[in-house]
């Protein structure tokens, strides 16, 4: 099968730091030509894949000073697509909506994954408008909002089985991995560490938009013997700073689409525990993986019982429902589906 991937060009695919959508870009995109496909990913020039690179600019825009308006260039990489669209069995578009109005005069199955929240105002009118669109929702609980759009499936994120390696002893940190705004419960994380006595090891990113916050709440908390701010962490980093907690913290204040921090940890075989917000009920196993709860009372509640969890299964359930093979094989369902209802005759009467 030929297959274009379009991800944003905000992060390098994949990403040298934060970016989670451009993360699952490149996982699956390395999975596909795995398994003999053939792959064109168009993506900032200093991606890395083993697929055919069309690159839409020299650097990814978020590290690049230079950059004025990143719509600009997202407009250049359609008119790219378009332009090499018969090249191509199928498009997958990661990139929200931007290019709807632009399928409507493409002859090629297209489809397109909703990587964030959906119930946001301008969200309903969009798909009302786009309701012909074929998307692709990361959990069930992502759709509740938009359950009137074209939807051809769910396909959960998944993660080379190789990339983390399972640790069977649990060190005595608390990690928090994720941004470093209010809805992912920055806030909630340092209060469960200290009221619990355990030392909490941050790894986030600080977005621009959330400069404001971190200098006013988070800041001043930093200088808790307990709060050990690290940071952006790579891709390596990662293995060691989730695999060697005691736990993740996962306090987050909003309708989380997916959450792909929370499989990151279980391929290390470390146990997370959860806020229920969101599509935490439908990744996690409550009492398996990690404990889902609904405050911070909750959780320092179930910490002593964290011991007690089986690592071994923390990282057996990732490999059975959150590998990269399995989410390839459900996009690849996907794409069947479109190009099979594409090549149907039409029927006039």
């Amino acid at each position: 099968m030929k297959i274009a991937q379009v991800a944003p060009l905000h992060e390098s695919v994949p990403p040298k730091y934060y970016g989670g959508t451009e993360r699952v870009v490149y996982y699956l995109t390395e999975e596909l030509v795995r398994q003999g496909h053939e792959v064109t990913l168009f993506a900032s020039g200093d991606s890395t894949t083993s697929a055919t690179l069309q690159p839409m600019v020299d650097h990814a825009l978020r590290l690049n000073p230079d950059v004025g308006d990143p719509l600009a260039y997202h407009i250049m990489m359609l008119d790219k697509v378009a332009e090499m669209a018969d090249e191509f069995d199928l498009i997958h578009f990661h990139i929200d909506g931007l290019q709807y109005p632009l399928m409507r005069y493409l002859d090629i199955p297209c489809i397109t994954t909703l990587h964030d929240r959906l119930d946001l105002p301008h969200m309903a009118p969009l798909y009302h408008t786009f309701n012909h669109v074929p998307v692709v929702s990361i959990s069930n609980h992502q759709r509740t909002p938009l359950l009137f759009a074209n939807w051809q499936g769910t396909v959960y994120h998944g993660l080379p089985l190789a990339l983390y390696h399972f640790h069977p002893s649990p060190g005595n940190y608390l990690a928090f991995l994720g941004r470093m705004s209010p809805e992912k419960g920055i806030e909630q994380a340092i209060e469960i560490a200290i009221k619990a006595g355990m030392e909490l090891r941050i790894a986030a990113k600080i977005d621009q938009i959330d400069q404001a916050y971190f200098e006013k709440n988070i800041k001043p908390q930093l200088e808790h013997p307990l709060v050990n701010f690290i940071g952006e962490i790579t891709e390596k980093e990662k293995d060691d700073f989730l695999g060697n907690a005691y736990a993740l913290l996962f306090p987050i204040d909003w309708p989380e689409p997916f959450g792909l921090v929370m499989i990151e940890a279980m391929a290390c075989g470390t146990p997370v525990i959860a806020f229920r917000c969101g599509a935490v009920p439908e990744i996690m196993r409550h009492g398996e993986t990690g404990y889902i709860v609904n405050n911070v009372e909750e959780a320092l509640a179930v910490l002593p019982e964290i011991s007690r969890l089986n690592r071994q299964q923390c990282r057996l359930i990732f490999e059975d429902l959150f590998s990269s093979q399995r989410m390839a094989h459900g996009y690849l369902n996907v794409y069947q589906q479109l190009i099979n209802k594409h090549a149907l005759p039409l029927i006039t009467l």
